[in-house]
């Protein structure tokens, strides 16, 4: 054992490293018995787990994996909670929405996982970066397998934590395999921590069976990091004695290999070391044995006999979303002349003046002030610590701004064009959407996109994949369509506590000019706008389409006063009272967007619709969407034979007519 502790210490250690064991144990039977599905055992690896949460202050921040369960028991979790979490109990962390260690425990700065492995790693640079910025010396540390290190989100995280010097500790726990892949399956390197060097990062080796050894030298490393000297990548070696999880058994495994790693049980070895210390005896160890059990046991037998859950569509609806709660700011009357790109501009000015929570950072948005120099001038109004550029990393920056907003910021992320957000589709889709329902925690996480053609950039830069996310419980979709909007919507999206995907199309950002109030307010989410008055049709639309529909309007007559036009602004959530109430006064419909026609946003109007306004209708609902092909990069193709913009007046007649 490297340095001396007290006896009173040493015991508690010792303790701490066997509650673990002593609850898996008993999950094993819990397993047996059919009293739970499922079991991803720890058993070996308590002294990582342990020995690293020892090492920490309280306040520290820890991300924890599968086989951490020594990381809750160590913060002191409720039992009676975290076992109801495990038995999949109403009352556990997620009301029985997620399981085993998918949770977040805020209390205890502990931030459960999801099953992307890799995937919390950017999340822990979001707390460091807070950390920083904050000037608080705590500490983040990520744990993640050693199959997981050949994830994308492993060096996203491990770069950027590099590049801004991020007080975060990326701790691998290396047990041999991934799930049944052998690590010489898996990486050519020596030892994991040798990629470190790659990243200009420090690095550690431990031996992972070895208590003192994990608490004593990343106690050493937690210092450095905590005063600016990271960060670190830990490699702790141990080995997993049990299947990655008990149906998948261990017959990949050589007996001798296992029989090896049994001899370096971390609990024996730790036990050996505190008799040869003369700190306990086989008695002392049988009666601490005794009394964890006396403990643990009745509140496992509380919790199996629990009744099964049971819930409501409204409260699984009502837990999607957080309410918003913030007060909303009114137009003020005096207003000038701006563009669309400049009314984007003037909200995020005035709200980081505004809001000293709200930070903004994406790619080359600093000095170069972004590619639509929309944040030209910022750096050097509001400083590196709200305005920063970011290495190229989509998904690394999306995970990042979990890690921000659960620290109590306001992230407003920039991707260059929204067709680079596929990168970061796990982040979005998994981790931001999912969290308040799982857990509870609102995440307040603004994505700002530039989107849509008419500019010949062909397919990876004219997309409009706003119908992507609409699918996506827990995201709320924007899209703006003029100046005026645009600065109130992104007001609202920032200050909304989900997560906002705002796209901005590229179109209109210098050549729609509108009147816009000259103060900082507030447009609500979900509220549709209508544009013209008409009792004929109504024609359903948003962002560049709106346009589209107003100019076919204008330039023929004989439409005047006949079509009302709606633009939605919204599309997560989306004004059903506006768009029933005109149906019912127009009867016909056509809804327009610039997205391809399949699967578009415009299908799901359709199909509700039908389904809730079938009684209103005088003829079938017509959709005009673009063709189901890629964007060509030819701008003439585009707008003659991509875009629909050139058959509304065709439908328009034809629905007439019907």
């Amino acid at each position: 054992m490297a340095k001396s502790l007290t006896h009173k210490q040493y015991l508690n250690l010792y303790k701490s490293l066997l509650l673990p064991r002593l609850i898996e144990e008993q999950m094993l039977l819990f397993l047996r018995k059919g009293k739970i599905s499922k079991w991803f055992s720890g058993i070996g690896q308590e002294a990582i787990s342990v020995g690293i949460t020892s090492a920490l202050k309280s306040n520290d921040v820890i991300l924890p994996m599968h086989r951490n369960l020594g990381v809750f028991t160590t913060r002191n979790v409720d039992l009676e909670t975290l076992f109801s979490q495990l038995m999949n109990k109403k009352d556990g962390f997620t009301k029985s929405r997620d399981r085993t260690f998918h949770f977040g425990c805020p209390d205890k700065h502990i931030i459960g996982m999801i099953s992307h492995v890799a995937a919390m790693l950017p999340v822990a640079n979001g707390y460091g970066f807070a950390f920083q910025i904050n000037k608080e010396k705590r500490v983040a540390v990520a744990f993640v397998g050693d199959g997981a290190t050949s994830e994308g989100d492993f060096h996203e995280a491990l770069n950027l934590a590099a590049v801004w010097n991020l007080p975060v500790i990326f701790v691998i726990e290396n047990n041999g395999y991934a799930l049944s892949t052998p690590t010489n399956q898996q990486y050519a390197c020596t030892n994991l921590i040798d990629r470190a060097v790659g990243y200009g990062m420090k690095s550690l080796s431990l031996d992972g069976n070895d208590l003192m050894d994990v608490y004593h030298q990343f106690g050493k490393i937690v210092k450095k990091t905590r005063n600016g000297e990271g960060p670190y990548l830990v490699e702790a070696k141990t080995f997993r004695m049990r299947g990655h999880e008990e149906a998948s058994g261990v017959d990949y495994v050589p007996e001798k290999l296992i029989n090896s790693w049994n001899k370096k049980d971390p609990v024996l070895r730790f036990e050996t070391q505190l008799k040869s210390k003369k700190v306990i005896d086989e008695n002392g160890i049988k009666k601490i044995k005794q009394n964890l059990l006396s403990a643990i046991i009745p509140i496992l037998d509380k919790v199996s006999s629990k009744p099964e859950s049971s819930s409501t569509e409204n409260e699984e609806i009502n837990d999607v979303y957080s309410p918003p709660g913030f007060k909303i700011k009114n137009p003020s009357k005096k207003k000038r002349e701006i563009r669309y790109i400049d009314a984007i501009k003037e909200c995020l000015d005035q709200k980081l003046e505004d809001d000293s929570s709200v930070l903004f950072y994406g790619q080359d948005i600093a000095e170069y002030g972004g590619v639509f120099k929309v944040s030209e001038g910022f750096l050097k109004k509001f400083g590196n610590d709200r305005i920063r550029n970011t290495p190229i990393i989509e998904s690394g920056l999306v995970g990042m701004g979990l890690g921000v907003s659960l620290n109590g910021l306001k992230p407003v992320i920039e991707i260059q064009f929204a067709d680079f957000i596929t990168c970061a589709f796990n982040q979005i889709v998994n981790n931001l959407a999912k969290n308040y329902y799982r857990w509870g925690s609102s995440v307040n996480v603004t994505i700002r996109m530039p989107s849509g053609g008419g500019m010949g950039a062909g397919p990876f830069h004219s997309q409009n994949p706003e119908a992507w996310f609409c699918h996506v419980p827990g995201l709320k979709v924007v899209v703006p369509s003029n100046p005026m909007d645009a600065k109130g919507l992104l007001n609202s999206a920032i200050d909304d506590p989900n997560p906002v995907l705002f796209f901005e199309h590229k179109a209109l950002y210098r050549s729609q000019i509108g009147e816009v109030p000259e103060n900082l307010y507030h447009i609500e989410l979900g509220k549709a706008k209508r544009v013209k008055e008409g009792d004929s049709l109504t024609i359903i639309c948003y962002g560049l389409a709106v346009h589209w529909a107003i100019d076919a309007v204008d330039s023929l007559g004989e439409y005047e006063g006949r079509i009302e036009i709606i633009d939605l602004r919204t599309l997560i959530p989306w004004d059903k009272d506006l768009i029933r109430a005109s149906v019912q006064k127009t009867g016909r419909v056509l809804i327009l967007h610039e997205d391809h026609l399949t699967g578009g946003f415009g299908a799901e109007i359709s199909a509700w619709i039908s389904e809730h306004c079938f009684e209103y209708l005088d003829a079938p609902v017509t959709r005009l969407g673009s063709l189901d092909t890629p964007i060509p990069a030819n701008e003439k193709i585009e707008k003659d034979v991509f875009w629909p913009k050139n058959q509304i007046h065709s439908s328009l007649t034809q629905s007439l007519n019907y």
